[in-house]
């Protein structure tokens, strides 16, 4: 069975589209305002762009520690 590529999912724009739009559907499905759906799903889309971002430093700066590694084992 194939891992599962959690660095990926987490920075897919549609994962997280989808779930703030099932968030915002459960919201008006339950009661809540359209307002409070819309403050909501962009809270979950903010959050998105952070782990987006954080999860992006990551892996270039994993890339460049790397790459320094290797051209000091070259020498």
């Amino acid at each position: 069975m194939n891992k599962i590529n959690w660095k990926r999912k987490l920075t897919s724009r549609k994962l997280w589209i989808s779930l703030a739009g099932f968030v915002a559907g459960l919201i008006v499905a339950f009661g809540g305002s359209d307002d409070t759906a819309g403050t909501v799903s962009g809270c979950i889309m903010s959050g998105a762009a952070v782990i987006a971002y954080a999860v992006g430093e990551g892996l270039s700066d994993a890339a460049g520690a790397a790459a320094t590694k290797e051209s000091k084992r070259g020498k």
